[in-house]
């Protein structure tokens, strides 16, 4: 079984790439047995704007971005997406890059890290609607960082203990909706 880690954010400077490697060092100590870990940054996909009109010069590479997100999206079984919370929202990048997606991630299960003034909850609130809409199942447990308790200064991730518990959960959940919808794909 392969799960993706997707590290949401393309922004520069961003909290996601240390949340993502939080994530993914916890899954891999986790020693799953037949499960592959593997993050996924979206910053190394190069995506358009979906629907934008592209200069011919910029359709060639454009094209390929879009072809290697849907071939990389398409070789997991499962998703945990780490995104960051704007405007009570997921971000833009990660929103625009989940549009080029339906049938590489239909009947796969999903699991959802935030973080944020709220520990992204609004996000996984709007995470939730759009992977429902292309048939992916969200597990109920959050992994949720806050902004003002798990970041020095807003910036340098330090997250508390008590994450673990919510991650340990996550992954569980995560482990048995991926096998059991493996079943219908």
């Amino acid at each position: 079984m392969k799960i993706g880690i997707i590290s949401g954010s393309v922004r520069e400077g961003n909290n996601a790439a240390a949340v993502s490697q939080w994530i993914l060092d916890f899954a891999n100590n986790r020693n799953d047995e037949g499960v592959e870990y593997e993050l996924v940054s979206l910053a190394d996909y190069d995506l358009p704007l979906l629907g934008a009109k592209l200069p011919i010069e910029r359709q060639e590479s454009a094209g390929a971005a879009i072809q290697a997100w849907s071939e990389k999206i398409a070789s997991f079984d499962g998703y945990v997406f780490v995104t960051p919370e704007y405007n009570h929202a997921v971000g833009g990048a990660l929103k625009n890059a989940i549009d080029f997606l339906k049938p590489e991630v239909a009947n796969k299960a999903a699991a959802l890290v935030g973080y944020g003034s709220l520990g992204g909850a609004r996000a996984h609130e709007n995470m939730r609607v759009i992977l429902g809409e292309l048939s992916v199942a969200t597990v109920r447990t959050t992994t949720n960082f806050s902004l003002m308790s798990d970041f020095e200064n807003m910036s340098v991730f330090k997250p508390n203990d008590y994450n673990k518990v919510n991650a340990e959960g996550m992954f569980n959940d995560l482990l048995l909706w991926t096998k059991a919808l493996n079943t219908i794909r």
